[in-house]
Order: C-alpha cells, then sequence, then structure tokens
C-alpha cells in the first residue's frame, strides 16, 4: 500500500506539488480571514494587558457547563442576529472561542468583515482550555 503512494507520487509530483501548495495556501488564507490563532496563555496575557473580550460561540448548554471567566456567548448559530451587540467593544481584542475552532474561523472572518480589526482565536477552543486545566466558571 505505501509503496502504492510513493509510486503515485513519484509518477505525478506536479500533481501532488500543486496540491501541496494549494493546501498551505489554503491553511494561511484560513487563519488570515479568521483571526490568528492563539494559544492558551496568549488568552491570558491579552485578557490581563489589553482588555481583551472572550466571545465564546458555543450553544448555551455548552457554556452553562463550562466557560472562560467574564467571557460573553454569543452561540454561532444566532450570530448574524446577534453580531450587533458587539458594536461597543470594536476596539478591543476580540478572542473568539469555540469547542475545538471548527466555527472560531467563520466568526472571525463575519467580525472582520464588519470592520473588527483585532480578532483572534482559541487554538484547540475549549478542549484545549480544558485540557490544560485552566479554570472555567459554570452557570
Amino acid at each position: 500500500m505505501i509503496e502504492k503512494v510513493f509510486e503515485f507520487i513519484g509518477n505525478h509530483f506536479a500533481l501532488v506539488g500543486i496540491f501541496i501548495a494549494l493546501a498551505i495556501a489554503f491553511a494561511l488564507n484560513e487563519r488570515k480571514r479568521g483571526g490568528a490563532s492563539v494559544s492558551t496563555n496568549t488568552l491570558i496575557n491579552m485578557v490581563n494587558h489589553n482588555n481583551a473580550l472572550v466571545l465564546d460561540v458555543r450553544d448555551g448548554k455548552d457554556f452553562k457547563a463550562g466557560h472562560i471567566v467574564d467571557a460573553l456567548n454569543i452561540p454561532y448559530a444566532t450570530f448574524d442576529e446577534r453580531a450587533s451587540e458587539l458594536e461597543a467593544h470594536k476596539q478591543r481584542p476580540i478572542i473568539i472561542v469555540c469547542k475545538m475552532g471548527q466555527h472560531a474561523g467563520a466568526v472571525g472572518g463575519k467580525l472582520k468583515a464588519l470592520g473588527f480589526e483585532d480578532v483572534h482565536r482559541l487554538g484547540g477552543g475549549m478542549s484545549e482550555w480544558t485540557a490544560t486545566n485552566l479554570p472555567v466558571v459554570k452557570a
């Protein structure tokens, strides 16, 4: 099986090279579009030193089960209707948190389209936050 993969790569080197280049370009574009990914430590520093707003886009049930202190919850499903609630925070850095990182990029792109400039995503989402045993608020 592996031999066939290497044979394919050898026979179609240009095709494989183009695929790799497109995959890298896609990843870079997604990162740029949805905001840079930040670590849990960077999130903590941005909240403490830059007055960053943590925007949690998980549904209400997940948010109540545990969220980052002072996070604002606007679920992904209702983001378009509730985006105007963020106008008061337009000058603050915003860090978007979702369950595993799947929705943060999309919301980041929407925020950038609305004129928000300092937009970031928590790499790994709340799964990463809880995996590193950082505190959560349950409400």
